[in-house]
C-alpha cells in the first residue's frame, strides 16, 4: 500500500521520447519508494511500448493533460502534496487556479530541469523563484537540477538496478538478437537523431565482423536513408520497440552503445559500457558547451572526445576506428566516471527529502532566482 505523499508530475512531449521516458522512470521510482503519483501527459502514446502496463500500475495514475483544465475532473481529485513541472513545461492555469481556490496551503512546487554537467548547475540547484503574477501570485517554485556531483540533484537510479544487471544473461541476449555475429566482431547499438557522420560510420563497418543493431524510429529511418547511396552495406539488423527494461538489456549486451538525449545517457552511464552520446542539438549551438562540460566531468581521453565532437558536428573530421583496444580505454574511463556517481544521493531520494513536510524549505538556500511571471 502506498502511504507516502501524493505527487503530480506534468510532462509535455515535444518531438522525442526522452521527456516522457524520464518522467515515467521518475514516476515509477517514486511509487517504488512508497509515494503515490499522478502523471499528467499531453501525449501518452509512447507508453504503449515504453511501459505497456502503465495504466494498470498500482500507486500510479496516468491522466490526460486536458483533464487538468476540467473543473469536474479537478473537483474529484484529492490535492497533491508535491507538483513537479518537468523540463520547463507550464502548468495549466485552470489547474493552478483551482488549487489556489481550494487548498489551505501551497504544495511543494518543483521545476525539474534538464541534466547538465556545466559549472553553473550547482549554483542554481534548489534556488527558489517567487511567482509574481497569475492565480498563484505569492507562491514559490524551486528549481531542481539533476547532475553528476554531490551539490546537484543526482541521477535517476532504481534500487534494484545492480541486482538486475548482475543477473542479466548477456550471452543469451546476444544469441537471440545477433545470432550471426562473427567471432571477434563487436556488437554495436545505434540510438541517435540524424548525425552527419552516420554514413561515415556505416562505411567504416563495411567488411568488418561487427554487427550494428538499429533501434526503431528516427535511427532506423536515418540508416535506411544513408544505405541508399552505399554500394556495400555493413552487417546490421533492426530492433523492435522495447520497454525501458529491454532498453537496459540492450545496453548491457552490446560492446558499444550510441545513445541520444538525457534518459539514455544516464542508462548508458549505469551500464558501464563504452558509449557515444548524441546530445540534443540546439539552434544556437548551446549544446556544444554542454557536451564539453560532460566530457570534462568524465575526464574523457582525447580519442573519446574526438568521436563525440565529430558525431555531434562540433568539428569535422574522421571517426576513429572502433577497435577492441580503443573500447578498452573507453570502458576504463566510463567505469571510473560511474564509480564517482556511486556515493551521491539519487534523484528520487533527494526529491523526497526536499519535499518532506519537515524540510526547511527553499528559502533556506538564502538566494532567490529571478521571479516567474
Amino acid at each position: 500500500m502506498q502511504s507516502g505523499q501524493l505527487w503530480d508530475i506534468f510532462c509535455t512531449v515535444i518531438d522525442n521520447h526522452g521527456d516522457l521516458g524520464v518522467c515515467w522512470r521518475l514516476t515509477r521510482q517514486l511509487r517504488d519508494a512508497g509515494q503515490r503519483v499522478r502523471l499528467w501527459v499531453d501525449d501518452a502514446s509512447a507508453l504503449a511500448w515504453m511501459a505497456p502496463n502503465a495504466h494498470q500500475e498500482p500507486g500510479i495514475e496516468v491522466r490526460p493533460w486536458a483533464d487538468a483544465s476540467q473543473a469536474s475532473a479537478l473537483q474529484a481529485l484529492p490535492p497533491a502534496d508535491v507538483w513537479v513541472e518537468a523540463f520547463g513545461c507550464t502548468l495549466p492555469e485552470d489547474f493552478v487556479a483551482h488549487a489556489v481556490n481550494t487548498r489551505a496551503k501551497p504544495p511543494t512546487w518543483i521545476n525539474l530541469e534538464y541534466l547538465s554537467a556545466e559549472d553553473w548547475v550547482p549554483r542554481m540547484h534548489q534556488l527558489p523563484s517567487p511567482i509574481m503574477s497569475g492565480p498563484a501570485k505569492g507562491w514559490t517554485k524551486t528549481f531542481f537540477y539533476p547532475g553528476f556531483t554531490p551539490d546537484t540533484g543526482g541521477l535517476l537510479r532504481e534500487t534494484d538496478l545492480l541486482a538486475r544487471q548482475q543477473g542479466f544473461d548477456r550471452a543469451a541476449w546476444r544469441q537471440q538478437h545477433a545470432p550471426n555475429l562473427a567471432p571477434g566482431g563487436l556488437l554495436i547499438s545505434l540510438f541517435c537523431y540524424e548525425p552527419a557522420a552516420l554514413p561515415q560510420l556505416l562505411r567504416q563497418l563495411v567488411g568488418t565482423p561487427d554487427h550494428l543493431l538499429v533501434t526503431p524510429g528516427r535511427p532506423l529511418a536515418a540508416v535506411e536513408q544513408a544505405l541508399k547511396g552505399m554500394p556495400e552495406h555493413p552487417n546490421w539488423s533492426a530492433l523492435p520497440y522495447t520497454d525501458q527494461n529491454g532498453f537496459d538489456d540492450m545496453l548491457w549486451a552490446c560492446d558499444l552503445n550510441f545513445v541520444r538525449g538525457e534518459d539514455s545517457l544516464v542508462r548508458a552511464l549505469w551500464a558501464g559500457r563504452p558509449f557515444i552520446w548524441h546530445i540534443y542539438p540546439q539552434d544556437d549551438n548551446a549544446h556544444h558547451a554542454k557536451l564539453e562540460a560532460f566530457l570534462d566531468w568524465m575526464q574523457a581521453p582525447e580519442c573519446l572526445r574526438q568521436v563525440h565532437r565529430v558525431w555531434n558536428e562540433v568539428e569535422s573530421g574522421t571517426l576513429p576506428c572502433l577497435t577492441a583496444d580503443v573500447l578498452f580505454d573507453w570502458t576504463d574511463c566510463i567505469q571510473k566516471a560511474q564509480q564517482k556517481l556511486g556515493p551521491h544521493g539519487d534523484l528520487v531520494n533527494q526529491l523526497r527529502k526536499f519535499a518532506q513536510p519537515s524540510s526547511p524549505g527553499p528559502e533556506a538556500a538564502g538566494q532567490i532566482i529571478p521571479p516567474h511571471d
